[in-house]
């Protein structure tokens, strides 16, 4: 007898592989300037806007908090951005979010330093930060969205992972562009201008990026939502109608995003701090394995998306979460060997654990919530969850290891941010298979909605 895959014998409808490009390309886009930030947090900006901070580690701990302001800005991005998207449309919001990061992460490039206008330059960046922080508040949602509402029930998970595949792609982008500026120029070059020209090629990859999600078109499981929305006063949509109806959804989606947020900047940016400041190790070999991590990374999660249509969204997210908790305690141990090899695989193994996680969660928060809510409860639980989470974790980490002067407390860390998420995903529904036109249906006769019987 012959099992098939429905995975691969499913066909995608018409136009979805653009959907995916044109969601892709901007998110690749905007993380890409997003993650810029964060290395060079690690990297220059202690050094650039806050040479008066102390020691090495003061620097850069000073560095994270603008960086996490950042994730401060998210959630009010995507409670504006949510609101927007579920009446308007996720093209139109998308379209705004790149050009508004792409303007703010330009302007960074232009900053002068500490040495050249004080105190204004450390401002100045803050609300630059800012700025990003916004933007990419309202870009995830409405980018995973614009291909989950596209994608055939039983390849979901498949499709819209590669949005979060564009992620590492982003982060690659980064680490290979100051890989190869921290390689030519020498340090005090790299330290003083190099690390501007970074910043500004964003300017180029934006307007690409801005051309192609104008070709794209809506789900048209959302203009009927909408149409119902505008038909019926009964129904509404946005951030204060998804917290009055669907409060614990909004809440599970922050405790699936917690251990998944934190394990990742511990991996990609407090990394960097520890090899740099307790080891002294190379610059430009750090970037390089990073650079080698986010390739595999991308390659790992379309496939982790296609597992999680075929044994379920529930164990594949369980396993990384588990298995996230392991990995400091061979981490760090490899990292202090340093051996270039051996920190390769440790940020590689880190980044697959987090692949588990990361590449279910748009068809997982997809389906917790109906169409005409679903951009503002997603973006909710995504983003208000960075502030406690992906923000603080390089500032704790840091902050950790300089009070103990040990990697130990922070894989405790660790360990206590991926127990929250494995508590989360027993309490949840397996949805694999799961029909969003039923969430919208189940929505509207449980509200009394007239599109319960369409």
């Amino acid at each position: 007898m012959t099992v098939t895959d429905p995975v691969r014998t499913e066909r995608a409808p018409s136009g979805l592989k653009k959907v995916v490009a044109a969601s892709m390309v901007g998110t690749v886009v905007e993380w890409y300037e997003f993650f810029l930030y964060a290395t060079a947090a690690s990297l220059v900006f202690g050094a650039v806007f806050f040479p008066n901070a102390g020691s090495q580690l003061d620097g850069i701990i000073a560095a994270f908090l603008t960086y996490a302001v950042g994730f401060i800005a998210r959630p009010l991005g995507g409670i504006v951005f949510g609101q927007i998207g579920d009446r308007l449309g996720r093209k139109h919001t998308l379209q705004v979010t790149i050009i508004l990061i792409g303007v703010a992460t330009f302007l960074i490039g232009c900053l002068p330093g500490f040495d050249t206008i004080g105190y204004w330059a450390p401002a100045l960046l803050v609300a630059l930060r800012f700025i990003q922080g916004f933007a990419l508040g309202g870009e995830w949602g409405g980018a995973v969205l614009l291909v989950a509402e596209q994608s055939p029930d039983r390849s979901r998970a498949f499709w819209s992972s590669w949005p979060q595949a564009a992620v590492p792609v982003g982060n690659l982008l980064a680490t290979l562009v100051l890989l190869v500026l921290s390689t030519v120029l020498p340090d005090d070059q790299f330290l003083g201008w190099g690390w501007r020209i970074a910043f500004w090629l964003s300017a180029l990859i934006v307007l690409v990026g801005y051309y192609i999600r104008t070709h794209v078109n809506e789900a048209p499981i959302f203009l009927e939502a909408r149409a119902l929305v505008e038909s019926e006063q009964a129904a509404s949509y946005g951030v204060f109608e998804v917290v009055k109806r669907y409060p614990k959804g909004v809440l599970k989606a922050m405790g699936l995003r917690f251990a998944e947020n934190i394990l990742y900047y511990i991996i990609v940016s407090f990394s960097i701090v520890y090899l740099v400041t307790v080891h002294e190790y190379d610059t430009s070999s750090l970037l390089l394995a990073l650079l080698i991590a986010h390739a595999v990374h991308f390659a790992v999660i379309p496939q982790v998306g296609r597992l999680a249509d075929r044994v379920g969204r529930k164990p594949v997210y369980f396993a990384g979460a588990v298995l996230g908790a392991t990995w400091a305690f061979f981490a760090f141990p490899m990292f202090d060997t340093l051996n270039p090899v051996l920190i390769v695989v440790a940020i590689t193994i880190g980044l697959c654990f987090h692949a588990l996680m990361y590449a279910g969660q748009p068809a997982i928060m997809a389906e917790m919530f109906p169409t005409r809510m679903r951009y503002s409860g997603v973006s909710l639980g995504y983003q208000v969850t960075s502030i406690v989470a992906g923000s603080l974790a390089p500032i704790i980490a840091s902050a950790l290891l300089q009070r103990f002067d040990s990697w130990v407390p922070v894989a405790l860390y660790i360990v206590l941010a991926c127990a929250v998420t494995a508590v989360t995903v027993l309490t949840l529904k397996e949805t694999r298979g799961a029909s969003l036109r039923a969430v919208d249906e189940a929505d509207a006769e449980r509200f009394g909605l007239r599109g319960a019987k369409r």
